[in-house]
């Protein structure tokens, strides 16, 4: 590519959007030009509207210091010179889903983080590997925004990449009943220790709308497109917990299954090795060579150690073996803030350039 397409992050001052500034720093195929928030950051320059405030273990790119932060809402000024924005901002869901439609009818590709359009009909809730072909509901969206170059894209939730990726692998066998339960860091909340240090030596047993998403969007995941929708599938029934527990990032999942066909533990670990998707068809800049990876060890997969497999944006998978209700249980773990969150977010973005989607609006 000789020209990488111009990029925003809007909500760029939270610990999403920094997460979206690092990762696009050197990128091949996208570049920070513009970075908006709050009317409070606007004007400052990036590292002023965020001194004290990042999250991050590695430093501020440089290049992203003096930019000077734009008011998000603002949506042309914002949007005159960008030709994709990735959005991460923290507003009621009404605001979120007019302030993203505004981006997409200003001619802008927005992908986002937000969970406020994941169930609006025609705007694709996407895991690269898993369900590229909804991003033809793209070409209704834009008829009925009335833009050419323009759309919402979204990422699911980022705790159901810990689990819906072995699942999918599985699809031939049949789910039946799934009951996971999820033990999620607090990076997932937007915080750190040093934020929340009530979470030090802490389990909280609720995370607020987490266990319905959970329950739901996998079957969006796993939907048809129909008409220019999305309708979401009838099965597998699925039960969820979600617990909130002192880890900085990852989140890993403990999952019963019951299939319609029930598998051997080695069709289940072949499934696992060989699935891949459109990623890594296409050599994306950010999908991991091998999506699944199975330990074999008792004690693995461990947040601590497996979290950044595949530079964060692999899933890892472990103590797989027969139940006594179900058929088979495992172990699954996610980087929370790569695959689950901004790192899921370019892989869409990757994935729409790659299959034109995305193009530059500059003459």
């Amino acid at each position: 590519m000789t020209q990488k397409l111009r990029t925003g992050i809007v909500g760029g001052t939270g610990m999403v959007g920094q997460r979206f500034v690092a990762l696009l720093d050197q990128h091949p195929w996208f570049e920070v030009t513009a970075i908006a928030a709050s009317a409070s950051s606007a004007g400052k320059s990036y590292e002023e509207a965020v001194r004290g405030r990042w999250k991050l273990e590695s430093p501020m790119p440089e290049a992203v210091k003096a930019i000077q932060v734009q008011d998000a809402s603002k949506v042309e000024e914002v949007a005159a010179e960008l030709d994709v924005i990735f959005c991460a901002v923290d507003m009621k869901k009404q605001e979120i889903q007019q302030l993203e439609e505004a981006y997409a009818k200003a001619g802008v590709a927005v992908i986002s983080n937000n969970s406020a359009h994941r169930w609006t009909a025609d705007v694709p809730m996407v895991i690269p590997e898993i369900n590229p072909e909804h991003l033809e509901v793209i070409a209704s969206q834009r008829q009925r925004l009335g833009t050419e170059t323009g759309f919402i894209a979204v990422k699911p939730n980022c705790s159901i990449q810990s689990y819906v990726p072995m699942l999918t692998a599985l699809q031939e066998f049949g789910p039946k009943q799934v009951v996971a339960s999820t033990y999620q860091a607090i990076s997932g909340a937007g915080k750190t220790f040093g934020d929340w240090p009530e979470m030090i030596d802490n389990v909280i047993p609720y995370i607020g709308g987490e266990e319905e998403k959970s329950e739901q969007e996998p079957l969006r995941i796993w939907g048809k497109v129909e008409d220019g929708a999305i309708v979401k599938a009838s099965e597998p029934a699925i039960t969820t917990q979600c617990i909130r527990v002192p880890v900085a990032d990852g989140h890993l999942a403990t999952v019963f299954v019951t299939f319609e066909t029930k598998p051997s533990k080695q069709d289940i670990l072949d499934r696992w090795a060989s699935f891949s998707g459109r990623p890594q068809e296409l050599e994306l800049p950010s999908a991991p060579k091998q999506f699944i990876t199975y330990f074999e060890e008792d004690n693995r997969p461990q947040t601590g150690l497996d979290r950044n497999i595949e530079n964060g944006m692999g899933i890892s998978a472990g103590r797989l073996r027969e139940d006594s209700l179900y058929d088979f249980k495992f172990v699954g773990l996610s980087h929370n803030t790569l695959r689950g969150a901004a790192g899921g977010a370019v892989l869409i973005a990757e994935l729409l350039k790659a299959e034109g989607y995305i193009v530059a609006r500059q003459a």
